[in-house]
Formats: structure tokens, sequence, C-alpha cells
């Protein structure tokens, strides 16, 4: 549960010359103190410097707090939040399938199979058209941000053009964007009007990395990465050719990308790679060289124990989608699990499987299937008998937890707390805003109750502004 403690310190870094901050914020917070646990802070100064990091974090108990605030207020760089703002780190998405927000909400009643090649596959298709996929891309990356969404790790398509517009769109908007320009090249798998032959689609890929990287070249800061970056992207072992996963191994390699691919993501796919290999998804990845510490694989529903001992010890991270799992799945990914064995895991919406583009709602679906795990669901059982998986329930503040903190760690961003040295990667929350719904009536509630009302009940219209590395990049302070 929050902690509603006042009294706890905070780790702060000394205090900066001011002459290097570039604005301070001021008010309450909520954000994960540990996995279990998130911390309420009733009051602080957020100190962020020109790089967009956090430079120091001040409570009221400090004994430079005021003066340093008054320096500020005369400066005209102090943001004081009003009754009822609350700051919240931003959240990272793992798994977004940009070019399906233009079918989000459809055709989810059909099976994997049919879904991609009568619905997806046609879609995707269309971002060849660069007016039309620059309109999709600014429309999702917009939609995103006004969900409090601050890092993406963004499917394209097999379309090099289209995939580098998204880039530019993230930077433009100033989302940080992780870009995967798909690979899909097996004749068997994919139609003739949606794939690449073998070598096109390594050389398109390689020169979607150094196009990318042109553009965004690397701060040379920790905190602060390129705000987008390439991401190899193999669709999913089913749909490469072996030469095809082979090469974008040694890409991976030679310029240390990041690397993702939908990994035991259904009954289907699972049994497949099997089949074809004689060996698990994950093991096979590794074969290609495509599991490493800068490697993110979606959905992840079927890892044994040996595949989760692989994932910890190559420092891949899983991105858990719970509302895409319950259509395509087939079963519950046992998170807990998971996180007991070492591996980092985040949440993602896996847009259009998933219809709702919010992390906020991922949250919520992420708590409640691991109830539906850990219980069973078979009503005509005995409760003792249905089937349940013990120690599996992930609870708001661990599911908070992963949307933050997990997602951060796994795309190599020290972002995800509001603590000194993190990145300004921020949302701000007012649960008085107009056309909202929380049903808050008193000053004084119990912080622990706001925090799961504003987790379990908020929309769009709560999220008042959004930051991404100390930039403003949704919404408004006045």
């Amino acid at each position: 549960m929050v902690d509603q403690s006042c009294s706890k310190p905070i780790a702060t870094n000394p205090i900066p010359d001011l002459s290097a901050i570039a604005f301070a914020v001021e008010g309450p917070a909520y954000s994960s103190e540990s996995e279990t646990h998130v911390a309420y802070r009733p009051q602080s100064l957020y100190l962020v410097g020109a790089d967009g990091v956090i430079a120091a974090v001040l409570t009221p108990a400090d004994p430079q707090y005021h003066a340093i605030r008054a320096e500020l207020a005369r400066l005209n760089r102090l943001t004081s939040l009003a009754d009822g703002q609350v700051l919240l780190p931003g959240f990272s998405d793992l798994h977004l399938h940009a070019p399906q927000w233009a079918q989000a909400g459809a055709a989810l009643d059909e099976p994997l199979e049919r879904w991609l090649g009568r619905y997806t596959f046609p879609t995707e298709a269309r971002f060849a058209d660069p007016e039309y996929a620059d309109r999709a891309h600014r429309h999702l990356v917009q939609a995103t941000l006004a969900r409090g969404t601050t890092s993406v790790l963004y499917y394209d398509t097999i379309d090099r053009a289209a995939a580098v517009n998204l880039a530019h769109v993230c930077a433009e908007l100033g989302q940080r964007g992780f870009i995967g320009k798909v690979v899909m090249d097996d004749p068997e798998s994919n139609p003739d009007y949606y794939r690449e032959d073998t070598a096109t689609a390594l050389a398109e890929t390689e020169r979607f990395i150094n196009e990318v990287r042109e553009f965004a070249p690397d701060s040379g800061l920790d905190a602060a990465p390129p705000i987008v970056q390439p991401v190899i992207t193999p669709r999913f072992i089913p749909s490469c050719t072996d030469a095809a996963l082979e090469g974008l191994g040694e890409l991976a390699a030679r310029y240390h990308c990041f690397t993702q691919s939908h990994c035991s993501e259904s009954d289907w796919e699972h049994h497949t790679v099997f089949e074809r290999y004689g060996r698990s998804d994950t093991e096979a990845l590794d074969m290609f060289g495509l599991l490493s510490d800068r490697t993110v694989m979606h959905h992840c529903v079927y890892l044994s124990e040996s595949d989760a001992d692989l994932f910890a010890r190559r420092g891949a991270a899983v991105a858990h989608c719970p509302l895409s799992n319950a259509y395509f799945a087939n079963a519950v990914a046992p998170v807990r699990r998971y996180r007991r064995q070492g591996v980092t895991v985040g949440l993602g919406t896996d847009i259009s499987g998933g219809y709702d583009p919010s992390v906020h709602a991922m949250v919520r679906l992420a708590a409640i299937v691991s109830r539906n795990l850990e219980s069973g669901v078979d009503a005509s059982r005995e409760a003792a008998e249905r089937g349940g998986v013990a120690d599996a329930l992930v609870t708001l503040d661990r599911a908070f937890y992963l949307a933050t903190v997990g997602g951060a760690e796994a795309l190599g961003v020290r972002a995800g707390r509001l603590e000194a040295g993190y990145a300004w990667d921020v949302q701000l929350v007012d649960v008085h805003a107009p056309g909202n719904d929380l049903p808050i009536f008193e000053n004084d509630e119990d912080p622990a109750i706001t925090f799961q009302k504003i987790m379990n009940l908020s929309t769009p219209a709560n999220i008042r502004a959004v930051w991404v590395q100390g930039r403003l990049a949704h919404g408004t302070l006045a």
C-alpha cells in the first residue's frame, strides 16, 4: 500500500548551482519506493536541469528549501501545483504496433492467424503511402502522450520510410520512441503483397539503423540517451527464414541495437517454433543472437522455468500485455514467477491485439488477470480444485512498478522514479480536472485511497501535462 508518512527522508543530490536549473515543480507525488511499495510525498520541490534530469529533490524540512523556492519563483522558473494535482512518473509501453492503431478495437473476435491475414497485414501495407503513415503516426503519438506514456517500444511496418517517419514524429512531438522496422521474409508464411526478400529485409534494416542514428545521435549522457532509437524487429519466428534471423542477430551484435519480437505468445506460435527447431521460442531466439541485455520480448506467456532463467542470464526483458493476451494468448502470463527468477518485466498495450492505448488500463488489467491466475476460473470446480497458481497476484502497487520502473529498466532509460539523477519523465494528474469522474469529495482523503482511485478510474481528462526528458510534450501548466 501507499506510504502515507511525511517524515521519511528522500535521498537527494547536493544542491546544484541554480543557474543550471531549467525549472522546478513543487507539489505532491507518488513514486515506487520498491516493487511492492508506492510512496506518497505530500510536498517536495523537484529541481530539473537543462539536460532534463532531476538535479535535486527537496522537502520543506530541508533548511534551504524556502530560500531556493523563493529564488526560483523570482526567476520565473517555479511551477507550484494546484489543489488536487499530483505528480506520477511517466509510463513506458513496451509493445505497440503503430500501424495497427488504424484498426484498434476491430476484429478481435477472430483467431490470431485470420486476424493477421484478413485485417492486420492489409492495414500495415497501407503505410507505404507516406501521407497516410504520417497522419496515423501523429495521431497515435499524441494519443499515447495524452495518456501519460512517455516511452514506447514500437513496431512499425516492413516499409523503411514509414518507420523512419515514425522516428521523426516521435522526435518532433517529444515522445521517447524505440522504433522497429519489421522483418517478415518467409514466402510460405507471409502474403506476397506484404513481405520482403531476405537480402532486401536485411539491407533495409541496416539502412534504417543508420538513418535513425544519423538524425538522433547519442547524447553521451547516461540519463539522456537519444530520444529515438532503432530496434531490430523480426515480427516473430514463424514469419522469418533462418537466414533473416541469423542476419538480424549479426546486425544486433554489430550495431549494439535493441531487439524485439513476439515470444511464446500463443499455443500456436509456441508449438510452431518447437516443431521447427525442437526447442522453445526462447532457446531459438537465443540461438540466433536475438536475446541479450538490450532485448524486450513480447507476451512470453509460456516461458518454462528454464526459459525464464535464460532470460535472466541474458538480461532480456518481458513485455507483459494483459489485454491482448486475453484475446490471443489462451493463458495468463505468470509475471510474479518471472520476477522471482530475476526477469525484468514491464507492461505493453499491444495495439491492436489489445484495443486500449492507455498503460493506466494495463496497470488495472495486470492486477485483474493475476487474480484469475491465482484463483483459477472454472466455476464448475470446487475452489481448491480450480487450478490456480499460488503467489501469482499482482497488486496495483506491483503493476504501477511494472509500468514505471520495470518499463524504464527494460529500455535502458534512467527514468520511472521521481528521484535525483532520474529523467524528468512525468505525468501531472489532476483529480479535480473538468470532465473527469474521480469520486473524490474530501480534501483530506487518505492518499492511499486517492492513489487507488487514480489508478483504477482516471482517464485522459485527468492527465493535465506530460514531460519527457524535461520537455513539456503534452498539455499545459496554465
